[in-house]
């Protein structure tokens, strides 16, 4: 079974609402983004982006658990020596309410180019209005969270893919006795193919010294037949 990866097709992106009325800043940021980045999704895969549109309303009346308004720091760097401003969130709620709720939430995504894509869908706003009506957004309860069955409706891939039959050798349970057998047989097989091989490197040299052997043979005949009609020549001369 191959491991089923998203495709751009397959992403279909739909837009929610959240109400920070009376939520606790932590949980309203784990739900926005679990949504962001689509891990409501059986789709989901850490390497894409398979969310859906976030619009957080009502940032204004948002709260923090255990007191911590009043402990809790929120840090920021100028770049400068000597640039880093500490705000408390008692004051960054009262003044930039929707700053607040959005860096809770970008905290919890991924930092990288992956993480500002995912937080690009998201938009927060400090009252109860927005300006995305005509994207017909689902209001979610707190702690809320969409469903979804199989890949979106409409993809050419809705459908699982069919299982591969399975072969016969697949098929066929194969004991440790077989098993054992058959790399017997694997090294009978080797060693009778290694003895014919050497049987006949074996008789390939035989027939290559008897032929050195014949050539040689003839050669000395030739020579002494070439010594001897000298002889003769030599004779009938004298």
């Amino acid at each position: 079974m191959k491991t089923y990866s998203p495709k751009p097709r397959d992403i279909e992106r739909r837009w929610y609402v959240l109400d920070a009325s009376g939520a606790i800043l932590g949980r309203l940021a784990t739900q926005a983004a679990t949504i962001l980045r689509g891990k409501h999704k059986p789709i989901f895969a850490p390497h894409a982006d398979t969310g859906d549109h976030v619009i957080v309303i009502n940032a204004k009346d948002v709260t923090l658990s255990g007191g911590k308004e009043n402990r809790k720091i929120a840090y920021h760097h100028s770049g400068y020596p000597g640039g880093l401003t500490e705000t408390v969130y008692s004051r960054l709620l009262a003044k930039r309410p929707a700053f607040a709720v959005e860096k809770a939430i970008k905290g919890m995504l991924p930092h990288n180019r992956l993480g500002r894509q995912m937080a690009s869908k998201l938009r927060v706003y400090a009252g109860a209005d927005h300006r995305h009506e005509a994207q017909k957004p689902q209001a979610l309860a707190p702690g809320e969270f969409p469903a979804w069955s199989g890949l979106p409706a409409g993809s050419a891939t809705a459908e699982a893919p069919a299982a591969r039959p399975a072969t016969a050798r697949q098929a066929t349970a194969t004991s440790p006795a077989q098993r054992t057998a058959k790399r017997t047989t694997v090294k009978r097989t080797t060693s009778k193919t290694t003895a014919k091989r050497t049987a006949a490197k074996a008789t390939t040299a035989k027939r290559t010294t008897a032929k050195a052997t014949a050539a040689k043979k003839t050669t000395a005949k030739k020579t002494t037949a070439k010594k001897t009609t000298a002889k003769r020549a030599t004779k009938k001369e004298t």
